[in-house]
């Protein structure tokens, strides 16, 4: 053993190589790169346990709710590493991440390492080297307590998932899944679409004009008409969702009246009728938190919840920021003094206040001891300190943090707000005189305070009357110098017509906000959520809204109807304040897991989660997956997508049925769509004739990836004594119906039975290449109309080529440099500099399954939230190295080795 050799273990390499810069010689610090065990599959578990007690979830519910865990199959050469390191050391130091889930990647690698050697517990909240020094000389136990929550949690999303999961396959799709936040956040995205497709909007009409104050040389302004006659002008938040005027005394105009008024204002005498003004403070917000980070992030930098989590945790194992999983907007003594400090020499000592700003969690069941996120050090390092080592999302991210925490230690804005009401008489023609009143306000920021760093954003407003779209409410205008009797000057006055918007959906922004008001989950999960029920097909992006698709529809009604205290908003936060007993060693996580699962024994087995299973009842799959549009006419949730279903026009017709786009949101299906789209959609098959080579019948349908052409062949005649599959093997074995899509240019209610037998003839065969042989055929394929030789593909410009395209020009297509698809030598798209474990050069290429990054030795596909365009070379490096780290992928999973069932485990010091 080498003499005084210490190991300290992190999560993540990029974290490992920073915090080793700090520690040098005498410390190997290496990375378990996240979790190296957890529960397997059932599927997975050796033969003999299939039929035991940890069988069906991979934990024993009868016996304590044991869990069973195993070794990941990529992580045994990570754990078979950390061991050989272990044994060369003398002291282990655990450095995962200071919550629940590093705690417990803690609590495995002890359970799995079975160190001899004094273990301590490391933790620390900012990678520097002043708070890597202070962790190693404030080392602390193991926190069992929070190890029991986050085993309780992992248990019931466990429970949870592998309980209500199967009734989805049944009764809406294979494949589907059911969690404890993730349903609960897709049932606000449904509920939010409910109140869309329920809203009735209302019109209504508003009077504009510009007005300036007469004989003075003061800037314009623009008012609008409030009252008419004693009564208020209805505006968009007067009305209800159903259209109609909320309150009394408030008189809404039409085109008729609003015109009206404009010509008898013609030439009117404006006057000022009143002038209030009142001082105007705004105080800075708190520190960044989990929650607002990604609220601020999805506002300003337009970065999805992931992508800023992404970011963010590359920020903190590079040492820049403190850790982004924190419900706390509190700062420490060192940080307030840095913030303090440079807020002071950036924008003079005025705009400090004279105390240090002090703010407190309003976050339900706000957890952790961490701090808030800010730049990480006592002395913060400026966005323009930074800017050579960070680009990208990295740089635009630090520089959010930066400015919210500095700005939070500043002094107030201070200023004057406006209100001015301004009165003439208005003369409409043929109607007696009215007096009216227009009004308008404004806010003059007299000292900017925090605002000289940083200003909030807003989320969108429910009611934007002009264009009915989802943006931030626009900022007061500044008004002139005027006081009460000074006669103005109106110009420019209009009618303008306006319509109610229904309330806005969630952005991924607005959803994070709810949910954690609401005390759902934990906002370090709010990513993963949303990026599961993304993923999962139950939410899709227009922009930055986030809109439900129909399956979310049927899924949720299901759960509902069958589950509704799962989906229980209170229910599910006293869920999760629950575990912050647990993770305080208030409550005991078997006696809380055993009432959750089975509900109280002595009084009933259906209080809990089993027993709602094992009593469901019949549940109709045709109602759960049917929502009534209107007139008679259904949506459906069908295997291959969803549909509308009407009755046919006789009492013995078939029902009429078409498919709903995939980009047609479901506020967007009205009766009227729904008629539209019966019509363009001819219903069933459309017979085109008969093809007179093979003499079979020609069709034209409607499928999920579009209208297509196919050919009917005759129902084969097999023998019905067959088994189920012999039937199975005699069916592969018969012909399939020749079948071609419909060009771009072509519609099932123009395609004619000539075109159809064009469709159905290709591929053609274009002619062969006279230098290797090989026979060029013209296709359409998923991706458009192409060329293939061998296995060398070229795109096609249009789809008309494919039937007239000569074998020259084929020939001279294929001289041309490849390019698109399939292309083997291409340029990089980026070059990231020289790889340190390599030492090769980096860059991103465009690969078959999208973008990826390469060393030439290791090859990395980009995550989903990461481009070309904004991955850094620091996210780059981190991607490489935790490639390396996971092995080679395998092509078969072998049957892992059981670990044993759980123990406590125990710490040496």
């Amino acid at each position: 053993m080498s003499a005084g050799r210490k190991l300290v273990i992190v999560e993540s390499p990029a974290k490992a190589r920073t915090i080793a810069g700090y520690l040098g010689d005498g410390y190997d610090v290496e990375a378990s790169v996240g979790h190296i065990r957890d529960l397997p599959q059932p599927s997975e578990l050796p033969a003999d346990m299939k039929k035991g007690p940890f069988g069906k979830f991979a934990v024993d519910v009868e016996n304590g709710f044991a869990p069973y865990y195993v070794v990941d199959a990529d992580k045994k050469k990570k754990v078979a590493e950390l061991k050989k390191l272990l044994k060369e050391s003398d002291e282990l130091f655990l450095a995962t991440d200071e919550d629940r889930e590093g705690e417990a990647i803690a609590w495995h690698l002890l359970a799995e390492l079975k160190p001899k050697v004094p273990v301590k517990r490391m933790v620390f909240h900012e990678i520097t080297r002043e708070a890597i020094t202070r962790a190693l000389e404030n080392t602390r136990e193991l926190d069992q307590s929070l190890v029991d929550a986050q085993e309780t949690r992992r248990i019931l999303d466990r429970l949870y998932g592998y309980e209500v999961s199967p009734v989805l396959w049944r009764k809406v799709r294979q494949g589907l899944s059911a969690g404890r936040v993730q349903s609960v956040a897709t049932r606000l995205v449904v509920e939010r679409e409910r109140e869309r497709m329920a809203f009735v909007a209302a019109d209504y009409w508003d009077v504009t004009g510009t007005f300036a104050v007469a004989d003075a040389d003061e800037p314009q302004f623009t008012a609008r008409l409030t009252g008419v006659g004693g009564e208020r002008v209805a505006s968009g938040r007067d009305f209800d969702d159903r259209g109609q005027i909320k309150s009394r005394g408030v008189v809404p105009l039409d085109e008729a009246r609003a015109q009206a008024l404009v010509a008898g204002l013609d030439g009117a005498a404006f006057a000022v009728q009143s002038l209030e003004t009142k001082p105007y403070t705004r105080r800075p917000a708190a520190p960044f938190t989990t929650s607002t980070l990604q609220q601020e992030a999805s506002r300003k930098l337009r970065m999805s919840s992931r992508q800023a989590m992404r970011t963010a945790q590359g920020l903190y194992e590079n040492g820049y920021i403190t850790y982004m999983r924190t419900d706390s907007p509190v700062l420490s003594t060192q940080a307030v003094d840095a913030a303090r400090r440079q807020a002071a020499e950036l924008y003079g000592a005025e705009y400090v206040p004279d105390a240090p700003r002090v703010y407190t969690s309003k976050a339900k069941g706000a957890q952790e001891a961490h701090e808030a996120i800010r730049p990480a050090g006592d002395h913060f390092r400026t966005p323009a300190q930074v800017a050579r080592e960070l680009s990208g999302d990295q740089f635009k991210l630090y520089e959010l943090i930066w400015k919210r925490t500095v700005a939070s230690q500043m002094a107030d804005a201070r200023g004057q707000t406006a209100s001015v009401r301004l009165a003439a008489t208005a003369r409409p023609a043929g109607a007696e005189p009215v007096e009216t009143v227009f009004s308008a306000s404004g806010t003059v920021i007299t000292f900017r305070g925090f605002l000289a760093a940083y200003e909030e954003g807003r989320d969108v407003d429910r009611y934007d009357e002009t264009s009915g779209q989802e943006k931030a409410a626009e900022k007061d205008a500044r008004l002139p110098q005027m006081a009460q009797g000074d006669p103005l000057t109106g110009t420019d006055l209009s009618a303008d017509g306006h319509r109610t918007s229904p309330p806005p959906r969630y952005t991924e922004a607005s959803l994070v906000k709810a949910l954690e008001e609401r005390g759902i989950g934990r906002p370090s999960t709010y990513a993963a959520t949303i990026g599961v029920i993304q993923d999962r097909g139950y939410v899709t992006g227009r922009g930055q809204a986030l809109v439900p698709t129909w399956l979310a529809f049927a899924v949720t009604r299901l759960l509902e109807e069958n589950f509704d205290r799962l989906v229980d908003y209170s229910f599910t936060a006293e869920m999760e304040e629950d575990l912050d007993a647990i993770a305080a060693g208030q409550k005991d996580r078997v006696a809380w897991l055993t009432e959750f699962y089975f509900g109280d024994r002595a009084a009933s087995a259906t209080g809990g989660l089993r027993g709602i299973v094992e009593n469901l009842g019949e549940i109709d799959a045709r109602e759960v997956n049917s929502i009534d549009i209107g007139d008679g006419i259904t949506l459906r949730v069908g295997r291959y997508g969803p549909y509308i279903e009407a009755p046919g026009e006789g009492p013995d017709d078939d029902p009429r049925r078409a498919s709903v786009p995939d980009d047609l949101a479901p506020d967007e299906l009205t009766v009227a769509k729904a008629h539209e789209l019966f019509e363009t959609q001819p219903e069933g098959d459309k017979v085109l004739g008969t093809d007179p080579t093979t003499g079979t019948p020609i069709v034209a349908r409607s499928g999920r990836y579009g209208p297509y052409v196919t050919e009917v062949l005759p129902e084969p005649e097999l023998d019905p004594a067959l088994s189920a599959a012999a039937r199975k093997k005699a069916l592969a074995a018969l012909p399939k119906p020749r079948t071609g899509s419909l060009f771009k240019s072509m519609s099932l209610a123009t395609v004619t039975l000539d075109d159809a037998l064009r469709l159905l003839s290709l591929p053609r065969v274009v002619g062969v290449d006279p230098e290797s042989g090989a026979e060029i055929t013209a296709q359409n394929g998923r991706y458009g109309p192409y060329l293939k030789k061998g296995t060398d593909s070229r795109t096609l410009a249009s789809e008309e080529q494919l039937f007239d395209i000569t074998l020259e020009e084929a020939l001279a297509i294929y001289a041309q440099p490849k390019r698109g698809r399939g292309q083997t030598a291409t340029p990089p798209l980026r070059e990231l500099g020289t790889d340190p474990t390599s030492g090769k050069p980096i860059v991103v290429k465009d690969g078959r399954f999208g973008a990826y990054v390469t060393d030439g030795e290791t090859n990395r596909t980009l995550p989903r939230d990461v481009t070309p365009e904004s991955i850094t070379p620091e996210q780059a490096v981190e991607l490489l190295a935790e490639k390396r780290a996971a092995g080679p992928a395998k092509k078969r999973t072998t049957a892992r080795k059981p670990a044993a069932p759980r123990k406590k485990a125990t710490t040496r010091s």
